[in-house]
């Protein structure tokens, strides 16, 4: 790659690192606490930047067509590459992710604006790290410093073993005061203590089902032995409260009827007690398999109890996106809230859960379903991904995060109303499901079982009053070529039984003679 012609310095401290950086024949990473700050520092360095190369200009290219459209985001990263600069967040898809990692452990990108994620478990070191902001928006509380083992884990970023004797991590301050915080916090600052997940009851839940299904534990007594030797009752010392905690869990498994015991009662401690079998259920086992929290499990189970004939595809999306799996959820901004209740009125009597009282603690998360399920309704009415990180904000790479949980979770369902005997129910989750993973009305179903057909090229199908796979097997060769290419439209018809040895085109006249067996 050519020398890097850039512009004189500038007011930001940021872009002057940058650049500096750049000057040296060195790589960046610059850590900002949101993906809108990532891509505009980077749109910021890359106007300093003149010149161009023939090597980023393909890997422009590249990111520009990991859509099959590309929205406004794919095409402010692919300006930006252009200058050697990119910026990297959960908003992408995995191949630009792939394609900007790649290229910067190749030197060929020389800066990476990040978000957190990027700190943690991909192996991307680089000479400097430019810590841009060190706080976060922390909820209620507004923003918040960021923990110190955070800040170690960006700095840790700092240097690469093959090629520097040393690294350097900047971190960036407003004022003097601001500066002797960050000293204060960061450089004399202790890292926090690190704790147990078990303490969290999704983790406990899913954990304790998973050794009981798994025939790891088989008794009440080895249930408590083994959680005895676990670093969350190191840790937390009191096992007589750790007992209780998992008893009660035992109750709830047993009470949702994901596992059997030899006593109907409550637990109470008491070795006798502790010694009932415990084993689960074929209900508990496809759970643990699903790798479900049983919490969502259950409340999808009384969630499909619900319904009923006249049941609409949207109480099957709010049933989805109200699991802590979903989580985060597309959060209601204030001038959202009206136009949102507006919403849940037209489907409220048709919901599979009760809505909460809007005094409850639990609105605002119900409210936030309602949002995310009416993101996913716009997806399967064929909403394109442009339209929809304009309505919702929610860029490429998180609405595939966002479809493969509902994927899986819809998957769940239909299993558990299999395993139910809920007929009725399970042939509505499959067409949920189907629309969901392809983006489409129901009314392109039947032509998505054709391979290398997508929503797009299925619309342009029955745009053309191909509706059918009959209708696919009926068309002429040539007007399925005008539609999705000749490639494509000869795999469609060997796909419906038709193969053609010949296919010879004759580009003045427009025509297409073929041959076929």
């Amino acid at each position: 790659m050519k020398e890097t012609e850039i512009l004189r310095p500038t007011d930001n401290h940021v872009i002057n690192l940058a650049l500096d950086t750049i000057n040296k024949n060195k790589q960046a990473l610059v850590f900002v606490n949101s993906k809108r700050s990532a891509e505009k520092s980077a749109e910021d360095i890359s106007k300093q930047i003149k010149n161009q190369d023939k090597q980023l200009d393909d890997l422009s290219e590249e990111i520009l067509r990991a859509l099959q459209r590309p929205t406004k985001q794919c095409e402010r990263l692919a300006k930006c590459i252009k200058k050697g600069i990119a910026f990297h967040h959960a908003g992408l898809v995995s191949k630009q992710r792939e394609l900007i990692e790649n290229s910067f452990r190749k030197g060929i990108i020389k800066i990476i604006c990040s978000t957190p994620t990027l700190a943690l478990g991909v192996d991307l070191p680089a000479f400097r790290v430019i810590i841009k902001d060190l706080k976060r928006y922390g909820g209620p509380y507004g923003m918040a410093w960021i923990p110190v083992l955070e800040y170690l884990q960006q700095s840790g970023r700092a240097g690469r073993p093959s090629f520097d004797k040393y690294g350097e991590s900047i971190a960036i301050a407003s004022t003097e005061k601001e500066k002797d915080a960050i000293y204060e916090n960061y450089i004399l600052g202790e890292p926090e203590d690190i704790y147990s997940k078990l303490a969290v009851e999704p983790v406990l839940r899913t954990y304790l089902l998973s050794l009981i299904a798994t025939e790891f534990v088989e008794n009440k007594k080895e249930i408590i032995s083994f959680f005895e030797r676990t670093f969350w009752a190191h840790q937390y010392e009191d096992m007589k409260h750790l007992e209780g905690t998992i008893i009660r869990m035992l109750n709830l498994l047993h009470k949702w009827k994901f596992i059997e015991m030899s006593i109907e009662d409550d637990f109470v401690s008491g070795d006798e007690i502790l010694n009932d079998d415990v084993k689960a259920t074929i209900l508990g086992k496809r759970v643990s398999e699903l790798y479900l929290d049983p919490l969502t499990a259950n409340f999808i189970i009384e969630c499909l109890k619900n319904v009923k004939k006249d049941t609409p595809d949207f109480a099957f999306l709010q049933m989805v996106a109200h699991t802590i799996e979903m989580r985060p959820l597309l959060r209601a901004r204030v001038k959202e809230i009206e136009e949102i209740e507006e919403k849940l009125v037209e489907f409220n009597e048709q919901l599979l859960e009760k809505e909460p009282d809007m005094f409850d603690t639990e609105y605002d998360d119900f409210i936030n379903s309602i949002k995310t399920a009416l993101f996913f309704k716009d997806w399967i009415e064929e909403t394109d991904e442009e339209s929809l990180l304009e309505k919702y904000n929610i860029r490429p790479g998180e609405i595939k995060y966002k479809l493969d949980n509902a994927d899986w979770l819809l998957y769940a369902a239909e299993e558990l109303s299999r395993i139910l005997k809920m007929q009725n129910v399970i042939k509505e989750i499959v067409k949920i499901r189907l629309r969901a993973k392809y983006g489409v009305k129901e009314e392109l179903l039947a032509l998505l079982k054709l391979k290398g057909i997508g929503r797009v090229r299925a619309r342009k199908l029955y745009f053309n009053k191909i509706k059918t796979i009959g209708d696919v097997k009926k068309a002429e060769l040539g007007t399925l070529v005008q539609i999705l290419g000749r490639n494509v439209a000869l795999n469609v018809k060997e796909q419906v039984g038709q193969k053609f040895i010949k296919v010879k085109e004759n580009k003045r006249k427009g025509q297409i003679s073929l041959n076929d067996y």
